[in-house]
């Protein structure tokens, strides 16, 4: 079985993912966001190593799902393939900070990457208001991420809700995070367990 998080920066998809991983004893793979040579560079200057950046988490992402696909456990994903595609990509090329001739690359690539691609059994997807965002944001303390605008962050949210209401790749829950406080609620984390528990119950 394979479940993946889904949901903007700051909405908490690492840490659900943690806790996640921890109650059912499934797998994690995390998004490897530490590792990505090119994060500073691009949050000093977007238009010019945005294509870098988004190459560089489509490459890691489908390794990830290769991975995925080749081992019998049972697997809780920190963000999908289809986000980097489907929002990062395109908005950044939409803000002018990615030219038409690194876009056209970019979609071509996924394109033919997704049809080696298998969607998750379910897909959890975080939604969260622009001040839980930021308020997440800061409280982990990341240095790269201080120069990330409230714009940028409304944008990719737009975009989220956007691909959420036509996504039809297979079973979906809607958590409403700024409602809950997972990490320090045991009753909060309690609630998101019994729908995740009730959605998997539908997969077999």
């Amino acid at each position: 079985m394979h479940v993946a998080i889904a949901g903007n920066i700051g909405a908490g998809k690492t840490t659900l993912t943690r806790l996640l991983a921890k109650h059912y004893g499934w797998e994690p793979h995390y998004e490897s966001v530490e590792e990505n040579p090119y994060l500073d560079d691009f949050y000093d200057a977007m238009e010019r190593w945005s294509f870098n950046l988004q190459v560089y988490f489509l490459n890691s992402r489908f390794r990830q799902i290769l991975e995925i696909r080749e081992n019998a456990k049972e697997i809780i994903q920190d963000r999908t393939i289809y986000e980097d595609a489907n929002i990062f990509a395109p908005n950044l090329h939409a803000m002018g900070l990615m030219s038409n001739r690194d876009f056209d690359n970019y979609s071509s690539l996924f394109e033919l990457m997704e049809r080696l691609v298998t969607p998750p059994d379910l897909l959890i997807y975080l939604r969260a208001s622009i001040p839980t965002l930021v308020d997440h944001i800061h409280s982990r303390g990341r240095e790269y991420e201080n120069s990330i605008s409230i714009d940028y962050l409304s944008r990719l949210n737009e975009r989220y809700e956007a691909w959420i209401a036509k996504y039809n790749k297979g079973k979906l829950l809607i958590i409403d995070i700024d409602k809950l406080n997972i990490v320090d609620n045991p009753e909060d984390l309690g609630y998101v367990i019994n729908q995740i528990d009730a959605q998997i119950h539908g997969l077999f």
